[in-house]
């Protein structure tokens, strides 16, 4: 008597997978970035209010980028996910802390990132200018080491903090491949386009609307990498 085993899907797929899955809810978010984009040039009260941030975000510091991204990274995701109802996609609270300590830290890191483009690159928002920085973005920072160090984390975590049991995985071989490339394409799909958006506005506003797209990455990056019981 023959037994047939079902091959695994390859880690690619699982990525266009979840990009298929999330593509509606994707296509509305960079809708609501545009539109935030578009008033901010074109209806003055928009731009006064935003503007009105910048100078408070300015004022801040650094502690704007470090409270606004760890709330919109990490808490409020992480009490989203305890609190959907018939789930099992939870974090302990302990968890959840690190994974807010992790996008409180990336907040500065990112915020960093945003003002280095700007002067490496410019502070315009000339199509060549946005298309640069899309591309250091996309295709050199994230793939080299936004995502490898996100899906450390969160699998990290989601091992519930077991080094043994982490560092077991990574040996397996082909981490990268299993663990970074499906998160990778799907990022690329959520943050791509968005990106551009981004970065179509003066760089004291790029976080605040980075942050509204990344309370709905992070979830996404929760189901890509919770390792299944």
């Amino acid at each position: 008597m023959s037994t047939s085993v079902t091959p695994k899907p390859a880690p690619w797929r699982a990525g266009f997978r979840s990009a298929r899955a999330n593509l509606l809810p994707g296509l509305v978010l960079q809708m609501v970035a545009l539109l935030l984009v578009l008033a901010y040039y074109q209806h003055e009260p928009t731009r006064n209010a935003l503007n009105r941030l910048a100078t408070w975000k300015t004022e801040i510091g650094v502690t704007f980028a470090i409270i606004s991204t760890g709330l919109f990274g990490g808490l409020l995701p992480v009490l989203y996910l305890r609190l959907l109802r018939g789930g099992h996609e939870h974090y302990s609270w302990a968890q959840g802390a690190v994974i807010t300590a992790f996008w409180a830290y990336k907040g500065l890191e990112v915020d960093l990132f945003y003002r280095m483009l700007a002067r490496w690159v410019g502070a315009g928002h000339e199509a060549g200018t946005i298309v640069a920085k899309v591309a250091l973005d996309q295709f050199v920072y994230c793939p080299l080491f936004a995502v490898p160090v996100t899906v450390l984390v969160y699998e990290w975590v989601s091992l519930n903090f077991d080094r043994a049991a982490m560092a077991a995985d990574i040996r397996a071989g082909g981490w990268f491949y299993r663990r970074v490339l499906p998160l990778l394409i799907s990022n690329l799909w959520v943050w791509l386009p968005t990106a551009g958006i981004i970065y179509s506005l003066p760089t004291t506003l790029q976080l605040p609307l980075q942050n509204l797209v990344l309370l709905f990455f992070t979830l996404l990056v929760a189901h890509q990498t919770r390792r299944e019981s």
